[in-house]
């Protein structure tokens, strides 16, 4: 069991290294890059739907922290398999409760999986787009209460989060 989790945390870790290499075809201005970008995201969404079959999710007990930020990574760019979100989102879930992933990380996921759903996120992790220079997220449950909310799983404050932004 041993090697072949050790060769799911080599497959993980390989697949955001594909992940990250061709992250900049995502808002490519070419239509054949965008969509080489979807067919890599959602082959490595699949690969990771087997393998939360498999295994459940890929904590860090399991896969090592950096096969268990990948598999993460991976479910966050699942946007156009909501389904392989929903199944990781209440995989973390239960790893979270049992302290074997990261509340920061769930947390990024919930709001990505919400937007992508049309709901208002809870932390406001994500980005809708920039105006007047500054990133700005998309709609946001109880907005006044954001900062306390990302607190509370380990997020930086919104300001401070989105002064990490290249500027537009």
């Amino acid at each position: 069991m041993a090697s072949v989790l050790a060769a799911v945390a080599a497959e993980l870790t390989a697949m955001v290294a594909a992940d990250h290499g061709a992250a900049s075809q995502a808002n490519s201005d070419d239509p054949a890059e965008q969509l080489a970008w979807r067919r890599l995201t959602a082959q490595h969404a699949d690969r990771l739907s087997e393998i939360m079959d498999a295994h459940g999710w890929p904590s860090a007990e399991l896969v090592g922290e950096d096969a268990a930020r990948a598999a993460w990574l991976i479910a966050q760019h699942a946007d156009r398999q909501i389904d392989v979100q929903r199944r990781a989102l209440r995989l973390m879930e239960q790893a979270v409760a049992g302290g074997t992933a990261s509340p920061r990380d769930l947390a990024f996921l919930r709001d990505r999986m919400l937007v992508n759903e049309g709901q208002k996120q809870i932390y406001g992790t994500q980005i809708a787009g920039v105006k007047d220079g500054s990133p700005i997220p998309w709609p946001c449950e109880d907005p006044e209460r954001m900062d306390e909310r990302r607190e509370e799983v380990g997020i930086p404050p919104f300001a401070e989060y989105v002064a990490r932004f290249p500027p537009a």
